[in-house]
């Protein structure tokens, strides 16, 4: 299971991007770098992430600077895997 890869995955489909738009790099900028990303796009994330992973995020985990970076998204993510 690559969950990085995943994240981008989800990403890329609830902003509609082709594949490879989002570069595979833990630095990648999320937040404010791709200007798809707006408060719709967070909450198709978070369901995506949810049925994919089986995980439940609680409205006061979500911040910004968890969709800072690719990186920071797949360690919030794994966070809830244990």
């Amino acid at each position: 299971m690559n969950i990085q890869s995943d994240v981008i995955a989800i990403l890329q489909l609830n902003l509609g991007l082709p594949p490879g738009e989002i570069l595979p790099h833990p630095d990648t900028p999320v937040l404010g770098a791709i200007p798809e990303m707006d408060s719709m796009s967070v909450v198709g994330i978070l369901a995506g992430l949810e049925e994919q992973y089986g995980v439940t995020f609680d409205d006061d985990e979500i911040n910004a600077d968890i969709f800072a970076t690719v990186g920071s998204l797949t360690t919030f993510v794994e966070s809830k895997l244990g």
